[in-house]
């Protein structure tokens, strides 16, 4: 079962996946719990909620898993199992974004490595997190260089998360191509044009505030108050960019 977006009828989705899984992808039978684990499930698109004309967010995909996992925990007392989880703030997705800025930069023949990256997004729990949790994930790369390689398996930060040592994944090519950044830093730019409100939010200056958040990212993830603060806060992304520009000096013709 592979799940990228949220449907249009919600119910009908539910009821098929779950038929699905509760009959090892043999729909027309009758449920069987005792086959558990379930089939493969691998999701991505994991916001809980997005800003669209409405004055207040929409639910996203996130909130469809939500409701996926209780009903089948509901029906089974079991928890639903994921095989991977991608998509923000997974750091797989991060890593495959750093792989396709590498391979533009290469095709611009530019002699010079990119050394930082900047993620811009409006929403802490996905944007945000993801951004920071990729940081903490170069600095730890480039701190252990001289020793083995660690690249990360499923989920980054989450209860399911597991490091693999490069050394018993050595003849899988693309892992070691995605691992092989030559940034040293993610800054994450937060804007405030959608799911972030300034006005609605607590203060991201309040430490006590932030460990009272309540936490909108996936189950699987855990909850870390430092990954939810961003490195800088503007009004929308054309500030992003001038800010940008500022940090690395750049002047655009």
């Amino acid at each position: 079962v592979v799940l990228f977006g949220e449907p249009v009828r919600w119910e009908t989705n539910l009821q098929l996946i779950i038929d699905v899984l509760l009959t090892s992808g043999y729909p027309g039978n009758p449920y069987h719990h005792e086959n558990y684990p379930h089939i493969p499930v691998l999701a991505c698109n994991m916001d809980l909620m997005w800003v669209a004309e409405a004055q207040s967010p929409r639910f996203g995909h996130g909130t469809f898993m939500v409701c996926l996992e209780n009903i089948y925990k509901k029906i089974t007392g079991k928890d639903l199992k994921y095989e991977a989880l991608m998509g923000k703030p997974s750091e797989l997705t991060y890593q495959y974004a750093d792989y396709l800025i590498r391979a533009q930069a290469a095709e611009r023949q530019w002699k010079q490595p990119i050394r930082t990256l900047y993620a811009v997004g409006d929403n802490l729990m996905t944007d945000v997190y993801g951004a920071n949790l990729y940081n903490r994930y170069l600095e730890e790369k480039n701190s252990r260089k001289g020793s083995k390689t660690w690249i990360q398996a499923k989920v980054a930060g989450g209860r399911q998360s597991e490091a693999l040592s490069q050394d018993d994944e050595i003849d899988n090519s693309w892992e070691n191509e995605l691992a092989s950044s030559a940034a040293t830093r993610c800054r994450s730019v937060l804007v405030c044009t959608g799911v972030y409100n300034p006005h609605t939010e607590v203060s991201l200056d309040t430490k006590e505030s932030r460990t009272e958040m309540v936490f909108h990212g996936h189950r699987d993830f855990r909850f870390d108050p430092g990954l939810v603060e961003p490195d800088h806060v503007v009004p929308d992304v054309n500030a992003a960019v001038d800010l940008i520009f500022q940090l690395e000096n750049f002047t655009p013709n």
